[in-house]
């Protein structure tokens, strides 16, 4: 079985470098010089925990190569997963097709032979249609099946979700197609994973239909946070209580900053958009896509408060930049709503991350970096815990006391116990839990 995966971004390289675990030969396509330069180099362009040993390990083993010769790792394929991004299109929040479909145009004119081209990008209902569409007409003798196969991979724990991930799902109309890829997935079918076949529309469908519910998870929550604060009760408790209701269950019930990444913020704003082209409006998830939109800005209005409502002058400490641990990925991340408000106010402001500061230094201007926690610590007047670094759970509580102006802490994800920060001496302050803990 032969693999050719277009595009070697996050998705692209992940699922490439799993494939050739299975066994697979897989050659990764890119037309970005750089990156397949880097890449047979042994550098590994993302950060996700295990990838670099996982692809210097089938490198060696002849199962997983990088080219930018698109013709000639398709030409050799069984199959062909187009996983190139899709971001949302500037002006309307569509989702931009322009890779995909220029992707289907080249593969189409390369495929020798009976090929199953598999739509492996973020796509809104219908694509699969249009990509038909596209390579029936570069090719009109081609012997070809398009599928859709959405990935459900977690930022952090991308590699463990491939190989035993919940389900596998996959839009295939043709038993030719189904066969072909039974065959690449046949490692999870002997572990028993969940492997549902449905029609190529419902596949794409499914994909945003999960992501904008965890979204609408998160952004029900963090509202029911807000409700917390102003009637005493605790957030930590309430999410306890209704997430062992089975029917509810407890993941993505934690109060924080609201989401981001490269998922979340243009599939929730990317489904709003299909549906009300369909004449069909979900209004639960247009509700989702303002709220969390208001809420990173309102928790900048949270920092400045905790310091008596004026930042002028202040220096504001900011441990994590990234929208959640284990990657380095600054997309739709709170901080970038967060760090500018925050310097509009007149804060100067300190930061680090353990892995995000190359990608954040692209993006955000006017503050200080700083080599670890306790040198943005250094000096401070009120310390913000925006993402949940393990390194950040465990701080030296006396350090941080004896390095800082005022011993304040925003703590935005709930990491710390609030009875022991005001033992400690803090004044803290967290997401949803009562006041009256404070000093």
């Amino acid at each position: 079985m032969r693999i050719a995966m277009i595009g070697t971004g996050y998705v692209g390289l992940v699922s490439g470098a799993c494939f050739s675990e299975f066994g697979i030969d897989v050659v990764c396509v890119d037309k970005i010089d750089e990156k397949i330069d880097a890449l047979n180099n042994g550098e590994i362009p993302i950060y996700e925990p295990g990838l670099d040993d996982l692809v210097a390990k089938n490198v060696d083993a002849g199962r997983l190569s990088f080219t930018k010769n698109l013709a000639e790792a398709v030409e050799n394929a069984d199959a062909v997963f187009i996983a190139v991004g899709t971001p949302s299109r500037r002006g309307d929040g569509h989702a931009d097709l322009t890779y995909v479909y220029d992707a289907a145009r080249e593969v189409a004119q390369s495929m020798v032979g009976y090929t199953v081209i598999v739509t492996k990008s973020t796509v809104p209902v219908g694509t699969g249609d249009k990509v038909e569409d596209i390579i029936q007409q570069a090719s009109p003798a081609g012997d070809f099946d398009v599928v859709s196969n959405p990935e459900f991979l977690r930022e952090g724990s991308a590699i463990s979700d491939f190989m035993r991930p919940d389900r596998v799902v996959i839009g295939a109309a043709s038993d030719r197609a189904q066969d072909v890829m039974r065959n690449i997935y046949r490692p999870l079918f002997l572990i028993e994973t969940p492997i549902l076949f449905t029609a190529r529309r419902t596949a794409e469908l499914i994909k945003y239909a999960a992501n904008t519910f965890l979204a609408t998870k998160i952004t029900f929550i963090n509202e029911m946070a807000d409700l917390c604060e102003s009637v005493g009760a605790d957030v930590q408790d309430v999410s306890k209580g209704i997430g062992l209701d089975g029917r509810i269950g407890a993941k993505f019930l934690h109060a924080g900053p609201g989401y981001g990444g490269s998922c979340f913020p243009k599939d929730t704003l990317a489904l709003v958009k299909t549906a009300q082209d369909a004449g069909a409006p979900i209004r639960i998830v247009e509700t989702v896509v303002d709220v969390n939109e208001k809420r990173k800005f309102a928790l900048a209005d949270k920092i400045a408060d905790a310091t008596g409502g004026d930042l002028s002058g202040k220096t504001v400490a900011m441990l994590g930049l990234t929208f959640k641990p284990n990657t380095d990925d600054m997309r739709d991340s709170p901080s970038l709503a967060i760090v500018p408000a925050l310097v509009a106010q007149g804060a100067d402001v300190r930061a680090f991350d353990p892995q995000g500061m190359e990608e954040a230094k692209k993006i955000i201007t006017g503050i200080k970096w700083c080599g670890n926690a306790y040198e943005a610590i250094d000096g401070s007047d009120v310390l913000a815990i925006v993402t949940e670094w393990n390194e950040f759970r465990a701080l030296d509580l006396q350090r941080i006391k004896d390095l800082m102006n005022d011993a304040v802490m925003v703590d935005l994800r709930n990491i710390y116990n609030p009875d022991e920060m005001v033992a400690a001496g803090f004044d803290y302050h967290s997401i949803g839990r009562p006041s009256a803990l404070r000093t």
